[in-house]
């Protein structure tokens, strides 16, 4: 059977996938395809169900539910830290309905996230890693950074003006912020699913038990970023809720699911978890 996986060009699902890619784990009878493109594509391609297996925004579950099972492993979620918002000089949120925010995809849990904190804002859709140095050039005034730009955005003399990671966690009483989902196609039933999701689990475990292995094949993936922040971004976003997001992440995800379905920003669906 061949699987296409849908995965970002980011360190942390590099770290994640590291063992299936180098076979060090596999999949029994399943000949695995790994396509590597930035979020709002996988969240595009997901519309049409055209991989089997992928990464996509939270954002974007809220759109192809009946086509994807979420997956209890391999999810990203902030714990009191998520995409934040940067500007060249100190803005005050009263001041963001004025400007125009470079935003990583309208199907980013980024996006919604800001929508649910702002309102409507003035947005203009950009490659996440071409975000920074748009602010910092002052073709955009302000971006939603995600990613590594998380953490190096400071290298650029930009200011952090609004963290939607302490937003949420404010908002919820500490709740984390599911922000991407790995999510398998209904269409190929359940037992795949679980089948899936145990061996990528087992991946995700074995780049814990060999990190400075898993960490050099993730540093392919680090836009030229030192190997310390690397590390940094892969752990804050790899952590126990990517291993199994349990009653808590799945609390999150709903949590997620119902205040944006509340604002009118997301359809009311049903959250399907294997």
């Amino acid at each position: 059977m061949k699987v296409r996986v849908g995965r970002s060009p980011d360190a942390d699902d590099a770290f994640m996938y590291y063992a299936l890619v180098k076979d060090k784990v596999n999949m029994k009878n399943v000949e695995l395809t790994h396509i590597v493109e930035d979020i709002e594509s996988l969240n595009q391609r997901s519309r049409s169900a055209e991989l089997e297996v992928t990464a996509i925004s939270a954002n974007a579950y809220g759109y192809v539910s009946d086509k994807y099972y979420v997956l209890s492993v391999g999810s990203s979620q902030g714990l009191g830290y998520g995409p934040i918002l940067v500007a060249r000089n100190d803005v005050s949120l009263d001041e963001i309905p004025n400007k125009t925010i470079a935003i990583p995809g309208k199907l980013t849990t980024a996006n919604l996230v800001l929508k649910m904190a702002l309102g409507d804002v003035n947005v203009v859709e950009m490659s996440f890693d071409k975000i920074i140095g748009a602010v910092a050039k002052g073709d955009v005034e302000v971006g939603l950074v995600i990613h590594e730009g998380q953490i190096t955005h400071k290298q650029y003399n930009l200011t952090n003006i609004l963290d939607l990671g302490k937003w949420w966690d404010k908002e919820t009483g500490g709740q984390p912020l599911p922000l991407g989902l790995d999510v398998s196609r209904k269409d190929l039933g359940i037992e795949f699913a679980r089948d899936f999701k145990d061996v990528l689990r087992s991946s995700i475990r074995y780049a814990f038990d060999h990190k400075e292995d898993a960490l050099d094949y993730a540093m392919q993936y680090a836009r030229d970023v030192p190997r310390d922040i690397v590390e940094r971004f892969v752990y804050m976003y790899v952590n126990d809720l990517t291993l199994n997001m349990g009653e808590l992440g799945e609390r999150a995800i709903q949590t997620l699911f119902d205040r944006a379905s509340k604002q009118g920003l997301l359809p009311p669906i049903t959250l399907e978890f294997i």
